[in-house]
């Protein structure tokens, strides 16, 4: 692990030494990615970003690389961290800190440091907070929220938890909540707006919007034409099977997938599946999605039906509860069974 935390340079990435890699790598996706290069020289020169903190919880890629460095070129003052404790591709992270810009992030990072990466991000040298978020999953949204709720009387610390995850955020809020009685609270302040890319994300705030409690404004990425219709399908088309092939290495022509849910990533996993010629089932809720499934020559079923019969079940819903211990129990003898949505607990 490399870790560098001063005034002039921090970050927190497992191996600095691959920054060269990772710019190698990050110059050849910025030629697939015209959008973000013609934006960096439209208005690069004019910096409309300029001194704007901008703190971002975000799959730390190549890909994202571009994103982080493209804010920069705009003037903004910018932070990062993962979304996930694995998605983190550790040239890219180390890269971006390299370039002198606060990362923290590394592949296999435990709930402890993903908690604390995102902290850190959160957190500028002189305790200040973001102006703006870019989110995905609503992760610093949510850390935002549980610390002003608790410094304004709520007692959800104390609370029982649900998951080892939801006890170690709770255990960050009371080491700050201790140190910082009223930090959550100036933080939530300057806070302008923050854009979320997830279904689930948007989900989160949606809820707290009803109950009253979102604290600044929110841009709804996800629902976005070029981000539903296009990364939601088309990149989960691309990435599915990419990632079972990569894990396990094994065959999937000729095998029997079930996909629990058919919205939009739904549509791009059961795409994946059978352009590499298995045969695909599909579990939906939704009448219309079922529809959609059928007439796009799906087998429509339910889980329970697949059990004894599918090789590979991939779960794309956002929600829990999809797949239990009761249904995998009850499954073939390696089967496999895998998750494209964002949350641990799916």
């Amino acid at each position: 692990m490399t870790e560098t935390i001063t005034p002039t340079l921090d970050y927190k990435v497992a191996d600095i030494t691959l920054a060269e890699f990772g710019r190698k790598e990050i110059s050849i996706a910025e030629h697939e990615m015209p959008g973000l290069m013609a934006t960096r020289e439209k208005y690069g020169p004019s910096k409309p970003l300029a001194g704007v903190k901008i703190m971002g919880s975000l799959h730390m890629t190549i890909q994202t690389a571009v994103l982080i460095e493209t804010l920069v070129e705009l003037g903004a003052d910018v932070r990062w961290c993962s979304c996930n404790i694995y998605s983190t591709q550790d040239h890219a992270a180390a890269a971006v800190a390299a370039a002198g810009i606060p990362v923290f992030a590394w592949k296999g990072e435990t709930l402890d440091d993903y908690w604390d990466c995102t902290w850190n991000a959160l957190t500028w040298p002189d305790g200040s907070g973001p102006e703006q978020i870019v989110d995905d999953g609503g992760d610093a949204t949510l850390l935002i929220h549980k610390g002003f709720e608790l410094e304004n009387g709520s007692d959800w610390v104390n609370s029982d938890s649900e998951s080892e995850e939801e006890e170690v955020i709770k255990k960050l809020l009371k080491k700050t909540h201790l140190e910082k009685p009223i930090h959550w609270s100036k933080v939530a302040e300057k806070v302008v707006g923050v854009s979320e890319e997830t279904t689930t994300g948007v989900l989160r705030l949606l809820q707290m919007q009803d109950e009253g409690n979102l604290l600044f404004q929110a841009i709804n990425v996800n629902d976005s034409v070029t981000k539903s219709k296009f990364d939601n399908n088309y990149g989960c088309r691309h990435s599915l099977v990419d990632g079972i092939k990569r894990a396990l290495d094994v065959l999937i022509s000729g095998k029997l997938a079930m996909v629990c849910g058919y919205g939009d990533v739904g549509k791009g996993s059961a795409d994946s599946l059978a352009n590499e010629k298995a045969r695909v089932m599909v579990s939906e809720v939704d009448p219309i999605c079922a529809l959609q499934a059928c007439m796009s020559g799906y087998q429509v079923t339910t889980i329970e039906d697949a059990l004894e019969t599918a090789d590979i079940f991939v779960t794309t819903t956002g929600n829990k509860d999809i797949i239990t211990a009761e249904h995998i129990s009850k499954m073939k003898d390696q089967a496999i069974v895998c998750n494209i949505g964002h949350f641990d607990n799916e």
